[in-house]
């Protein structure tokens, strides 16, 4: 039997890199899974795709996580189309780089606005179900730069590590109903974002690794099923890092 099989997932941020491998993963061991993103095309052609390659029953869902509104909307859309939902993986996020000398309010509200608050709204919104079913999983995607800091990325770094602690609040209150919520922290993965870096940098970063190398975002999306599946089942408000040693 499939690891997942007869259980209903909402991916955000699942049109491109690592929520799309996560969506993919899901779907490959049994779940139904709702491809959500800001492109309601995008997360159409996303769901088709991964319908095509595993069987699997899919939705795709324009989300903005910035909105409750949107966010409650796209829980309730889940559970028309599958009749639950059985986890939640908080995956969208958005980067806005700069030195905090130089660094706009604006682009530091934008940040958080998406990578934390968004995954409260998320949360909040998935809770319901969730609660009322006593059954549930919450997998937040971090950033091994929430754990350590990163120079240039105050807003990124500050959002991820206000995710760890969001994970462990709501793993507290939703324990007594056996919700589960824990993290995932990616160190630096090879996505369409590090694929642009020149090879001298890509060099630089492989150095500071211990196992010498970048990990693929199949390597996070085996985390997040991990979490997502009965092997978790005494696990959570815990940050499980896939980052190669670069963090320990």
């Amino acid at each position: 039997m499939k690891r997942l099989e007869g259980r209903t997932a909402l991916v955000t941020g699942a049109a491109r890199g690592i929520g799309l491998e996560i969506a993919l993963a899901f779907a490959a061991e049994g779940a139904a899974v709702a491809v959500a993103d800001l492109s309601q095309e995008d997360c159409a052609a996303a769901a088709a795709d991964i319908a095509a390659k595993t069987g699997a029953r899919t939705a795709g869902i324009a989300l903005n996580v910035t909105s409750e509104a949107d966010c409650e909307r796209a829980v309730a859309e889940t559970e028309k189309a599958f009749g639950k939902l059985d986890i939640l993986v908080n995956n969208a996020g958005i980067t806005k780089d700069g030195l905090v000398l130089r660094m706009k309010e604006a682009d530091f509200d934008s940040v958080i606005a998406v990578n934390l608050k968004g995954s409260f709204l998320m949360a909040k919104a998935a809770s319901r179900p969730m609660l009322k079913a006593r059954a549930g999983r919450i997998i937040n995607i971090s950033s091994v730069v929430g754990q350590t800091g990163q120079a240039g990325q105050a807003n990124y770094s500050a959002s991820k590590a206000g995710l760890i602690g969001l994970t462990k609040s709501l793993a507290r209150e939703f324990a007594p109903r056996q919700v589960l919520v824990n993290a995932v922290a990616p160190g630096f993965i090879r996505t369409r974002m590090t694929d642009g870096l020149k090879d001298e940098a890509k060099a630089k970063i492989s150095e500071m690794i211990p196992l010498g190398r970048m990990g693929e975002p199949g390597e996070v999306a085996k985390a997040a099923l991990f979490l997502a599946g009965d092997d978790s089942a005494y696990i959570t408000g815990q940050v499980l890092a896939v980052n190669g040693g670069l963090y320990m």
